[in-house]
């Protein structure tokens, strides 16, 4: 069974003027609304070899991830929102006035020290990236399955796959069109075992 996790493309932006953290919930609003670049994946790119192979291609809601899929050049087997990324809080806070960028690393940053206005904590998140990678076993029982998704919460799927004996890459990169691959264990050792017989 095979599992792909890559994140979106670049998503097209046009709010990236200096904000307080309050306008940060309408930018986040205004981020999850946005789509990707209908020409951002380079022909010959792992990516777009890997979205080939696989049998079902799953992605969160977003029109991010939605878009993404069609740059690809395919269409969703499942969209769902179990797979939508792990959700960025805010503050009430009216200065300093700052890139929504560093906003945005800024509060993730407490996002994974427990602070969650506005947003699902960590705890919420980390139960529902368990569902989301049951979803993907399921699908992986009938073929290879591509989740198109988002940097954290690829990363804790990523980490309930390994818990449930799935194999993947040591260090998982998180630029967008990135991809990392999973493989169930009980495989690999089926298949060693079968090399290995004379």
């Amino acid at each position: 069974m095979k599992i792909i996790l890559m994140r979106h493309g670049k998503p097209l932006l046009t709010q990236t003027n200096w904000i307080a953290p309050v306008e940060m919930k309408h930018w986040i609003e205004h981020y999850n609304l946005s789509e990707v670049e209908a020409d951002g994946v380079p022909i010959t790119s792992a990516s777009l070899r890997l979205a080939n192979s696989a049998v079902s291609i799953v992605a969160s809601t977003a029109p991010r991830a939605l878009s993404s899929v069609q740059a690809l050049g395919h269409t969703v087997s499942v969209a769902d929102a179990a797979f939508c990324e792990a959700q960025l809080p805010y503050a009430l806070w009216r200065f300093p006035r700052l890139s929504p960028f560093v906003w945005a690393a800024f509060f993730r940053l407490l996002w994974f020290f427990g602070y969650s206005r506005g947003s699902d904590s960590i705890q919420v998140t980390k139960a529902r990236a368990k569902t989301a990678a049951q979803k993907l076993i399921s699908l992986a029982e009938k073929g290879p399955v591509l989740l198109v998704g988002h940097g954290i919460m690829n990363h804790l799927i990523a980490k309930e796959l390994v818990a449930l004996g799935w194999t993947g890459p040591a260090k998982r990169e998180s630029n967008y069109w990135s991809a990392s691959v999973y493989r169930h264990r009980t495989n690999a050792v089926k298949q060693v075992a079968q090399i290995a017989l004379p």
